[in-house]
């Protein structure tokens, strides 16, 4: 039980709050439960399919290939399938740490799983369409030039940050 609200303090503490302002606040409180209930529908809405694709992937996609085409070793051919992947995914970025975990499962390299979170986060090609429609080809393309760039340099960064012993407990961690 102690492991319990350990593990769970957090969010505990955030439905006492809820509580709180709900008693003390009554139209904050309902605005705050509608807005959760809303966060719980898309989630279910998001997180099923995903699994499925998960599931799909862990038994599809060997490990030996995984390794091959975003492994350690891959260059920028694993680069660039990473940005695919993470460009052409749909979806909130709360979706992308699964895959991620599945990537690095299957192998892929800590920097190619850097370049697919970056690239979910910032460079989804519907995301581009509409933002091209609102604001203009040169605005996009400047701001993916820029996005593809920080997104290099971030991924970088953060492996170069790494210790080999944080590496691999990131791996074993998604053992």
């Amino acid at each position: 039980m102690k492991a319990f609200f350990k593990r769970y303090k957090v969010f505990l503490l955030l439905i006492i709050i809820n509580i709180v302002i709900g008693i003390a606040l009554p139209d904050i409180g309902l605005k705050s439960l509608s807005l959760t209930k809303d966060n719980f529908i898309e989630m279910m809405l998001v997180i099923p399919p995903i699994f499925v694709l998960l599931g799909l992937l862990d038994v599809w996609v060997d490990r030996a290939t995984m390794m091959k085409y975003t492994g350690k070793g891959s260059g920028l051919k694993g680069v660039l399938i990473a940005f695919l992947l993470g460009s052409a995914a749909a979806g909130p970025l709360y979706a992308a740490f699964p895959i991620a975990g599945v990537m690095l499962k299957k192998g892929s390299s800590l920097f190619n799983v850097f370049i697919f979170i970056g690239a979910w986060s910032t460079t989804k090609i519907p995301m581009l369409t509409f933002e091209a429609a609102s604001l203009g080809l040169t605005f996009t393309l400047t701001r993916l030039a820029l996005s593809i760039i920080g997104i290099l340099i971030i991924a970088m960064t953060t492996e170069k940050a790494l210790n080999q012993g944080q590496q691999k407990e990131i791996y074993e961690l998604n053992e």
